[in-house]
């Protein structure tokens, strides 16, 4: 992260930014593909402000991830704040319109009030804000924009707050973290004028009213979506998938679903999600060019280090296959000390006795010249 926000702590233990370079992250991706992934998330404290360190940018780094990314598969972006995707909303737009990238994007405001932004120190406007999501709103028909609030920031008036509401109920985010503001220790903004906790609370309360009035996905209902299963629901009633525009959609719960891009009807809405049904015609994409890990096994291993891991447990499953082979003096079998050397116990014992010997006489022999 590049900023300085005055309630933030997560830069005292992060630092500055600090960006790998674009052909691991490259290799990374494709790496992960072999091992059965099926959906990758690139994420970072800022992901908007990547490669300012190292002489690139993000677009450069996703115009290369797609080119590595399956049919199939799908790239998730992760939260960049406003000032550093300003600069690159042309190119953002047409990735965000890539068939193997979710149009979705998590940009935070924390505050309609361009006063409260400045004691934040977030380095942008609300004009700035609406500019982004506009901008992405028409060039990306459907895209989810995902934001925070925090309620209740020192000198927070009444009329900053309401002018909040107003942004919230223009833009009706379908993804809203709505968090009361904690004075973190440390920073800035816990020697600020506080706003009193019933008031933080009041407009905390009055915030998640408003996002909770309206559901986001009601229109949606008897739409044919494609969408890709990834993972189990919290109940274990459902598998979860996403859409095009990372919507959840919750799907029967069948094993061959898992991992494949399908199509549904949406038959229900909530406020979080959507029920699905797998049409009968529909194809189905087999994201994994591989078979997926198994439980327990780890990603990210070089082929070196696997071909090593494995050739290892080869050998403890096959003990009669190992040949010992005692080394020559020369090696380092020649610096070990005695009792790690075969037949070391003995030496150790010898070399104990003498050492104890010699300090016995060396003490009575003191005591009798000083007598």
């Amino acid at each position: 992260c590049l900023n300085a926000c005055t309630y933030c702590k997560t830069k005292h233990a992060r630092g500055d930014l600090a960006s790998y370079p674009i052909e691991e992250l490259v290799d990374r991706a494709k790496q992960s593909f072999q091992e059965g992934v099926c959906e990758i998330w690139l994420t970072s404290e800022d992901t908007g402000a990547y490669g300012r360190d190292i002489g690139t940018d993000l677009p450069t780094l996703l115009w290369k991830l797609v080119e590595a990314i399956p049919e199939g598969a799908m790239l998730r972006l992760g939260m960049t704040n406003p000032p550093y995707i300003l600069e690159h909303l042309e190119e953002m737009a047409k990735i965000l319109n890539h068939p193997r990238v979710y149009a979705f994007l998590h940009i935070p405001v924390q505050s309609a009030s361009d006063s409260v932004l400045m004691d934040m120190k977030r380095e942008y406007c609300v004009a700035d804000f609406k500019q982004v999501v506009d901008f992405l709103k028409e060039k990306v028909p459907g895209i989810t924009i995902a934001t925070d609030i925090i309620c209740g920031f020192p000198g927070e008036t009444d009329e900053d707050f309401q002018e909040t509401m107003k942004l919230v109920e223009q833009y009706r985010f379908p993804s809203l973290f709505i968090n009361q503001f904690y004075p973190r220790p440390g920073t800035p903004a816990a020697k600020m004028h506080q706003v009193p906790a019933a008031v933080k609370k009041q407009r905390t309360k009055d915030l998640s009213q408003l996002f909770h009035s309206y559901n986001p996905y009601d229109h949606k209902v008897g739409e044919r979506q494609r969408v890709l299963v990834t993972e189990e629901s919290f109940d274990s009633n459902y598998y979860v998938a996403h859409n095009p525009f990372y919507e959840q959609v919750l799907v029967p719960k069948d094993p061959l679903l898992m991992g494949k891009m399908v199509e549904v009807s949406i038959y229900e809405a909530g406020k979080h999600f959507m029920k699905g049904q797998p049409v009968s015609d529909a194809r189905v994409y087999t994201a994994s060019v591989t078979r997926p890990l198994a439980k327990g096994e780890v990603s990210g291993l070089t082929e070196e280090f696997r071909h090593a891991a494995q050739n290892g447990t080869k050998r403890k499953a096959h003990p009669s296959a190992e040949i010992p082979v005692k080394p020559p003096p020369s090696s380092w079998m020649a610096l070990q000390l005695p009792w790690q050397q075969e037949g070391g116990g003995l030496k150790m014992l010898s070399v104990s006795l003498a050492l104890l010997a010699v300090l016995v006489m060396f003490y009575y022999g003191g005591m009798k010249t000083e007598l």
